[in-house]
C-alpha cells in the first residue's frame, strides 16, 4: 500500500500540521520504510503551531511515560506528544533531524533503534530485529539509510 493511502497517514494528513513542527515517532518510521506492513497507531511529537493546533482539538493529558503531555485524536489512532520518551532528544532535536518521506517528517531509523533498544519491551525487541534486518538488506544492496549505523 502506498504510504499516503494508509488510513493512519490519511488521518495525520487531515490535521494539516506544518511539517516543520512535528515528526512521526514510535513505530511510524517502520511503516514508512516498509519494515512493518501495519501499526496500530501513530505517535507524533509536536511543537509550535502543530502543538497549538492539536490542543485546540482535544485537551492534553499526562503522557503514559510520565514525561510531558499527550493529545489523543481519532479515538487514539493518533497520539500527539509535546516531548518524546525520557532519555531521548527533545522535540526540537527530533523534529529538526526528521527525514521527509512522501512529504511527511519521520524520525530517523537510528533514533527509533536507540529508543526501542532502551525500552526493551517484547514488541520493541521484535522491531529491533526487523530494523536490523532491513538495514542489513539495504546495505547488502548498496544503499544505507541515513543514520542507521
Amino acid at each position: 500500500m502506498e504510504l499516503r493511502k494508509h488510513p493512519l497517514i490519511e488521518k495525520l494528513r487531515s490535521l494539516q500540521l506544518p511539517s516543520a513542527d512535528y515528526v512521526v515517532a514510535g513505530s511510524g518510521p517502520l511503516l514508512a520504510y516498509g519494515i512493518r506492513a501495519d501499526i496500530r497507531d501513530l505517535d507524533i511529537v509536536a511543537r509550535g503551531t502543530a502543538w497549538k493546533r492539536v490542543i485546540a482539538l482535544a485537551a492534553p493529558t499526562p503522557a503514559p511515560s510520565g514525561h510531558g503531555r499527550m493529545v489523543l485524536l481519532f479515538d487514539g489512532a493518533i497520539e500527539v506528544f509535546d516531548c518524546w520518551l525520557p532519555g531521548t532528544k527533545g522535540p526540537d532535536g527530533l523534529i529538526d533531524e526528521a527525514e521527509l518521506i512522501e512529504g511527511i517528517p519521520f524520525c530517523p531509523l537510528k533514533e527509533v533503534l536507540d529508543w526501542k533498544r532502551r525500552s526493551d519491551r517484547r514488541k520493541d525487541r521484535e522491531d529491533v530485529k526487523l530494523i536490523r534486518g532491513f538495514v542489513d538488506r539495504q546495505f547488502a544492496s548498496g544503499y544505507e539509510p541515513h543514520g542507521t549505523d
